[in-house]
């Protein structure tokens, strides 16, 4: 399971029927800049080195936030190492890892992926992982369109995929507020801390896209 932003089930309906969250204000277009992609809230770019220590301390350290962000055991890792969740390879051909940044000031608020990118069906999935200082501001919410929109527009992907653990109420909601339709629910699929969690699978095409709902 890829790293999420943490935390009410999104009901099953498609796009642009009534749902609790139509009162919201609408999600502003990505903007290009030099190096970055920009919504309304934040940007993503590249990841810097002196990211890497904090996204680890703050995302991965924590044995009970590490074990939800991951689909497997949480374990230590010695201060020195090179910690492969985090360093970016260039090379990679399915995965692109952003920095998540707020856009007043630039400072780091977590992480943001498009992996699995498979371009025969293209198709991909989205994950991302917010620090905990820096959830409950919408930022999650941002964070899932400026992927979106990087998925479709500038790789050409015609279907994007989200699974989250089915009471991550927050990713559900960036979800669900850029047009991913809840498609199904993996029972008891992940083991975290102790028991089995299900799984929501939602999704979204590229014709069903409403990048300025």
């Amino acid at each position: 399971m890829p790293p999420w932003a943490p935390d009410t089930v999104v009901p099953d309906r498609s796009y642009g029927a009534t749902s609790p969250f139509d009162d919201l204000p609408p999600v502003v277009p990505v903007r290009y800049e030099t190096c970055m992609l920009k919504g309304a809230k934040v940007g993503l770019r590249a990841r810097y080195e002196d990211d890497i220590e904090v996204l680890r301390t703050e995302l991965y350290d924590d044995v009970v936030n590490g074990s939800r962000a991951e689909g497997r055991p949480w374990r230590p890792m010695t201060p020195d190492s090179k910690d492969p969740r985090l360093v970016v390879d260039d090379k990679a051909q399915g995965l692109v890892q952003f920095s998540a940044v707020e856009l007043d000031g630039e400072t780091l608020i977590g992480m943001a992926t498009l992996y699995d990118i498979d371009t025969h069906h293209r198709s991909a999935h989205i994950g991302l992982g917010l620090l905990p200082s820096c959830r409950g501001m919408g930022y999650g919410t941002d964070v899932v369109a400026v992927l979106t929109h990087y998925g479709f527009v500038v790789r050409g992907l015609h279907r994007l995929q989200i699974e989250t653990l089915a009471d991550n109420a927050a990713m559900l909601r960036a979800a669900e507020r850029n047009g991913f339709v809840r498609e199904g629910v993996l029972r008891s699929s992940s083991w975290v801390m102790g028991e089995f969690l299900d799984e929501v699978v939602l999704g979204l095409l590229a014709e069903d896209w409403n990048p300025n709902h």
